[in-house]
C-alpha cells in the first residue's frame, strides 16, 4: 500500500490524498508535478528513476475497509537531503536518458 507523503520533497508544497499534481517515482519519493518538471526534469534525485503521477485512494469504501478512513495517508513530511547544486548536477546527468533505459 503506498504511503501517500503530505508534501513535496523539494518545495514542501502540500500534496493532499487527492492532489492531481503529485508524482512518485518506484519508490515513493514524492514531489509536485512542478518541481518534477522545473527542477528535475523527470529524474528523482534520490534514486535517478522517472516519476508517474501519484495515483488517489478512495475516499469512500467501495469495498470494505478499502479507503481513506481505513488506510489514511502519512502525515510524515519528507525533504530532500540533497543541495539545489547537487540536484542540478544529478538530474542533468541523467535528463536526456529515457526512465526506462537509467
Amino acid at each position: 500500500m503506498l504511503e501517500i507523503r503530505p508534501n513535496c520533497e523539494w518545495c514542501d508544497r502540500d500534496l493532499p490524498p487527492d492532489a492531481g499534481d503529485a508524482r512518485i517515482c518506484t519508490y515513493e519519493c514524492t514531489f509536485c508535478a512542478d518541481c518534477v518538471d522545473g527542477v528535475l526534469h523527470n529524474v528523482c534525485p534520490n534514486c535517478g528513476g522517472g516519476f508517474a503521477p501519484r495515483p488517489v485512494r478512495p475516499k469512500t469504501p467501495r469495498r470494505a475497509g478499502v479507503c481513506l478512513v481505513n488506510q489514511p495517508p502519512s502525515d510524515r513530511r519528507v525533504h530532500s537531503k540533497f543541495t539545489r547544486a547537487e540536484i542540478d548536477e544529478f538530474c542533468s546527468a541523467l535528463k536526456d536518458t529515457p526512465p526506462e533505459k537509467r
